[in-house]
């Protein structure tokens, strides 16, 4: 078992990190490109941290949420090309010059201003667009007043048009009829533009679920989140066959442990009461540390090998455990609050939760640790 030199530390696997970089190409095959999605601090593994791996592996293209997050990728040393897949606000727009980052397009106002800032800075701003297909979020409609749009946006001085991409919105469903329409819907767009003349250079639909079932979306490049991280996008079942690995594992360690009667009162409120003579571990995580209080009196860790329910509520930076049934429990044993059996997919089941949420909220507080 780990042996800890600290309070906690969320150990990232570089060497799994290779791993499933490795079978997104094997899944997606030759003259691909894999766009790694970095957004939220690397899905909370740290993309300062990650980087010089993802970059040993040769991926082509990153992206990102907002400007911050592409401005620090930036600061740690990539060169490659970084999208930023939402909108960026008018009054920090000179952010995109400044870091040299391609913003998704999907009004022609915020072109225009970019025009002005790339001419003024004697550059040319490289821009995709975004189509709304269906996720009825942030995009261009698929009209002809958006052929229009984006025809007097191609000609903006400095501004080049380098891809057009999409969002799937059920891309994980089986019977993929909802992620079709969405492709075709796309696909016409495309045509429309060519039609009027307009570049649309790297064309990428593939998000995590639509790399592993749709292999008709994977076009110039995929965008891989979730599965570059080991984090289950698709019905368990078949995740189980994808051979992808868990990035990310998450310890703590055995703070006091003592010895309660029976009809004893843990924690906030008295929600647990023992009906046995108890012995309780304390552990010194808690939801300031982005451990869930919804894990109260349901959720459990590993100590020793074996597995210890959560007794009482989660704390604000502590919980305790109920260690009666492991031996010669003492302080300072290490505790596994996640891991390979112990997983994200479980804990995000039992909460009824994504997978994402789950470690894009374990706190800053929380060290990441990057080992192969």
């Amino acid at each position: 078992m780990r042996k800890l030199a600290q309070r906690t530390e969320a150990v990232i696997s570089l060497s799994a990190l290779e791993h499933n970089v490795r079978r997104i190409r094997e899944i997606i095959g030759d003259g691909v490109e894999i766009m790694a999605v970095l957004k939220g601090d690397g899905y909370g593994h740290g993309e300062k941290g990650i980087y010089p791996t993802l970059k040993k592996c040769g991926v082509e293209r990153y992206a990102v949420a907002v400007w911050e997050e592409g401005a620090s990728l930036r600061k740690a040393g990539c060169v490659e090309p970084i999208l930023l897949l939402g909108d960026t606000c008018d009054g920090q727009l000179e952010n995109i010059i400044k870091y040299n980052l391609t913003p998704a397009i999907f009004n022609y106002d915020t072109a225009q201003k970019l025009s002005m800032l790339a001419r003024w800075s004697g550059v040319t701003c490289p821009v995709h667009l975004k189509i709304d297909t269906g996720m009825s979020r942030i995009g261009f409609p698929d009209d002809e007043r958006s052929i229009e749009l984006i025809g007097r946006i191609n000609e903006l001085e400095n501004i080049k048009i380098e891809g057009v991409f999409t969002h799937f919105a059920r891309a994980d469903e089986p019977d993929g009829v909802s992620a079709k329409a969405q492709f075709e819907k796309y696909i016409r767009m495309l045509e429309r533009l060519e039609d009027a003349g307009i570049p649309v250079g790297c064309k990428h639909v593939a998000n995590s679920p639509a790399i592993l079932l749709r292999p008709e979306t994977r076009l110039d490049a995929v965008r891989a989140g979730d599965i570059l991280f080991g984090l289950c996008p698709i019905d368990e079942e078949e995740w189980a066959k994808a051979d992808f690995r868990q990035v990310m594992h998450w310890y703590t360690y055995v703070v006091m442990v003592k010895e309660v009667p029976a009809g004893t009162e843990v924690g906030y409120g008295g929600t647990f009461v023992t009906k046995r003579p108890t012995k309780i571990a304390t552990i010194p995580v808690g939801f300031a540390d982005g451990y869930s209080r919804a894990l109260s009196n349901r959720g459990k860790v590993r100590i020793n090998g074996q597995e210890a329910p959560i007794i009482g509520r989660v704390c604000m930076d502590q919980f305790m455990v109920d260690v009666t049934d492991i031996d010669e429990v003492k302080r300072g044993d290490t505790v596994s609050l996640l891991d390979d059996e112990l997983s994200v997919l479980w804990m995000a089941d039992l909460l009824g939760k994504n997978v994402d949420e789950i470690v894009c909220e374990i706190s800053k507080r929380v060290p990441r640790i990057y080992e192969y």
